[in-house]
C-alpha cells in the first residue's frame, strides 16, 4: 500500500493509529465513506480483523480520527504556503505578486492531486459533515485555520480582505480542486492555474464604488 505520511501538526498518535488512519484514507478515497468500515481498515493494513475495532471502538470515532487526521496535514500545507509566501519581496507589484501566488497554489494543488487520497477523503467528508455533526465540527475547526491564514495573506499584501473574502476564498479553492479531480489529468494543470488567476482576480480587487442615491 502506497504511504500517506503523517501529517508534523497531527495530534501525537501512536504507530498502530497512524498505520490505521492512513489505511481508512486508502479506503476512502477508494470507496467513498460507505465503504469505511472497520473490517475494510484491517484488511488495508494487512492487520488482523478487530484491530481497527480496538483503536476506534466505533464507526463514528473512525470517521472523526480520519477527519483529523487529513485536515492536519492539509492545513499544515496551507501554512507552508503561508510562510514561502511570506517571504516574497515587498514592494512588487500585486500583479508580480500574485503570478507568484498562483504558481505556489498550484504546487501545492498539483501535490494534492498526486496524492490524491488525502484530498479526496477530505472532499468525501466534506459531503457527510452537514448530516455528521461531529465531522462538521472538527472540519469547521480546521476551515477557520485555513480562513485566518488565507486571509493573513491577503493583509499581508495590502489587498481587499476581511472574513467574507478569505472564506469565499477558500470555498472557491475547494470547489476548484474537486473540478480539477473530475477532468482527465492532462488538462487539470491548465485548469487549476487558469482558475486560480480568474478566482485570485475577483476576489482581492477592490469593490467597485456603487453610485450615490
Amino acid at each position: 500500500m502506497p504511504s500517506v505520511t503523517a501529517p508534523a501538526s497531527a495530534p501525537a498518535l501512536s504507530p498502530r493509529r497512524r498505520e490505521l488512519l492512513a489505511a481508512a484514507v486508502h479506503v476512502t478515497a477508494d470507496e467513498g465513506l460507505r465503504g469505511l468500515t472497520h473490517r475494510a481498515v484491517d484488511r488495508r493494513a494487512e492487520l488482523p480483523e478487530g484491530t481497527c475495532s480496538a483503536y476506534f471502538r466505533t464507526r463514528q470515532a473512525l470517521q472523526v480520527g480520519v477527519t483529523a487526521y487529513v485536515t492536519a496535514r492539509l492545513t499544515q500545507d496551507v501554512d507552508e504556503l503561508a510562510a514561502e509566501l511570506s517571504d516574497l519581496p515587498e514592494g512588487c507589484a500585486w500583479q508580480q505578486v500574485r503570478e507568484q501566488v498562483v504558481e505556489r497554489t498550484l504546487a501545492m494543488f498539483e501535490r494534492w492531486l498526486q496524492e490524491r487520497e488525502v484530498a479526496l477523503t477530505h472532499l468525501e467528508l466534506s459531503m457527510e459533515a452537514p448530516r455528521n455533526p461531529a465531522v462538521a465540527e472538527e472540519l469547521a475547526s480546521s476551515r477557520t485555520r485555513l480562513v485566518a491564514v488565507v486571509d493573513g495573506i491577503l493583509v499581508a499584501r495590502d489587498r481587499e480582505h476581511g472574513g467574507h473574502r478569505a472564506e469565499a476564498l477558500v470555498a472557491s479553492l475547494d470547489g476548484l480542486l474537486l473540478t480539477a479531480f473530475q477532468k482527465p489529468a492532462g488538462q487539470r494543470r491548465a485548469f487549476l492555474s487558469q482558475s486560480l488567476t480568474l478566482v485570485l482576480h475577483a476576489l482581492t480587487e477592490p469593490e467597485p464604488e456603487r453610485p450615490a442615491g
